[in-house]
């Protein structure tokens, strides 16, 4: 077994961060630049957070947290208005931060975690 290897993640909790993060920075570019990410640029943007906790998944675990998040993330901006979504994308940038209790960032990760808990094995 590798270095990688034995560094990889054994549950789903840093998955689901990672999901969670990449629905708060989806929408933040979105809101803030008109830009909406790429599953490529998702990808790269996991593996760069993962990387810094010298955490490893599989490029295919990558894009399909990058998949999941798309979805939620379009989700959260369809039903929403523009001013509704600048706040709820402040509002969960926020919340990456764990001392920042956020009723809506609870209710999208519970999301999260609902949508990696259906996704087959990637």
């Amino acid at each position: 077994m590798s270095a990688d290897e034995n560094r990889a993640l054994p549950e789903t909790g840093p998955r689901v961060a990672a999901m969670y993060a990449l629905v708060a920075h989806r929408l933040s570019t979105y809101y803030d630049h008109g830009h909406w990410l790429t599953r490529a640029q998702a990808a790269a943007l996991c593996a760069e957070w993962l990387q810094r906790s010298r955490l490893v998944l599989s490029r295919v675990e990558r894009e399909q947290l990058a998949d999941l998040s798309d979805t939620i993330a379009l989700q959260v901006r369809e039903g929403l208005s523009r001013e509704a979504g600048l706040w709820a994308a402040h509002e969960l940038m926020e919340s990456l931060d764990p001392r920042h209790v956020s009723e809506f960032g609870a209710s999208v990760m519970a999301a999260c975690v609902a949508a990696l808990k259906d996704a087959p094995p990637a």
